[in-house]
């Protein structure tokens, strides 16, 4: 018949389709996102009103200022719950282009769990981000559980261990402090001591740079460094500063087998005077290739191979 384009059966000849303009319907979505990030799911507003109230809390103890540290972008927040980083809510963008980093994070979050899932319009993680490139990702990391210098001694004395503790003097690098942490756990230290101001803080940078040992690893924060020195002092350690210009060398000293607690300075500056004072003793760490410092991280971690090694 004239106009009939149909395909006859059995006979040869091309099948009229789409053509391929329907193609895109066929293609798949990918998986199935969680329950809490589907819209109006019960799960999603239950996560959303737990995150509500997270919120509100950390803002009441925060009188006014952030009590919270927020990691923004899509690789830097695969990046921290890779590594364990503590976290309290993963907010996402609606109607964000679900990429495969995005998946990750997800269910990075979901598998975890703790880890509250919110969807927001970009105009709000624009506000809570001040502007910054978040691309639609923003993770809230809850303020760190700071132990007391005190705290150290304890744990010690409970391992039926001589104390092995760390302390910061002007270190303001939280990646070095990660790094301390770090070393301090692998070579069977029981914490770190950091001053109150001027210096680096347990932020989202120090515990990936902990490589997770910030878990297990303590930190404490002295509102004095100075004089929780010398109250270290008066709980019989030896209170062991590292200087460039140090009277003793490392191999020559010997009392890391005992109760001490080792003072890394910044690179740059070196021990402030106060605290280099209050040291029983001052040494540098021999560098026979030339090398004038060494940042906090490495140089903490070699008197902690030795003080291991001695213990041994």
């Amino acid at each position: 018949m004239a106009g009939n384009n149909r395909r006859v059966s059995g006979k040869k000849g091309a099948r009229i389709g789409s053509g391929g303009k329907r193609r895109r319907a066929l293609e798949g979505k990918g998986p199935t996102p969680p329950a809490e990030m589907r819209k109006g799911h019960p799960k999603q507003r239950a996560a959303q009103a737990r995150a509500r109230r997270a919120q509100a809390r950390s803002q009441r103890r925060g009188a006014g200022k952030s009590a919270s540290e927020l990691v923004v972008g899509r690789n830097p927040v695969v990046e921290a719950l890779r590594e364990g980083v503590p976290a309290s809510t993963l907010y996402v963008q609606q109607f964000i282009d679900n990429d495969e980093r995005v998946r990750e994070a997800l269910q990075l979050a979901v598998e975890r769990g703790g880890i509250h899932l919110m969807e927001a319009p970009r105009p709000e993680l624009d506000r809570m981000t001040n502007g910054l490139n978040h691309q639609g990702l923003v993770l809230q990391v809850p303020p760190y559980e700071y132990a007391h210098p005190e705290d150290l001694i304890d744990a010690a004395h409970d391992a039926g261990e001589d104390p092995l503790i760390v302390a910061l003097d002007g270190v303001t690098d939280p990646r070095n402090l990660g790094a301390v942490v770090r070393s301090v756990s692998a070579f069977g230290g029981h914490g770190v001591v950091v001053p109150e101001r001027r210096a680096a803080g347990m932020t989202a940078g120090a515990w990936k740079a902990s490589a997770g040992t910030a878990a297990r690893t303590p930190v404490a924060r002295a509102t004095n460094l100075t004089r929780a020195l010398e109250a270290y002092r008066k709980a019989g350690l030896m209170v062991v500063g590292l200087a460039a210009d140090g009277e003793a060398e490392l191999g020559e000293l010997d009392v890391l087998d005992g109760p001490v607690a080792i003072v890394v300075g910044s690179e740059g500056k070196g021990l402030s005077r106060l605290v280099g004072e209050t040291c029983d003793i001052r040494v540098r760490i021999p560098m026979p290739g030339g090398a004038e410092s060494l940042n906090a991280g490495v140089a903490a971690g070699i008197v902690l191979y030795e003080a291991a090694r001695r213990r041994a």
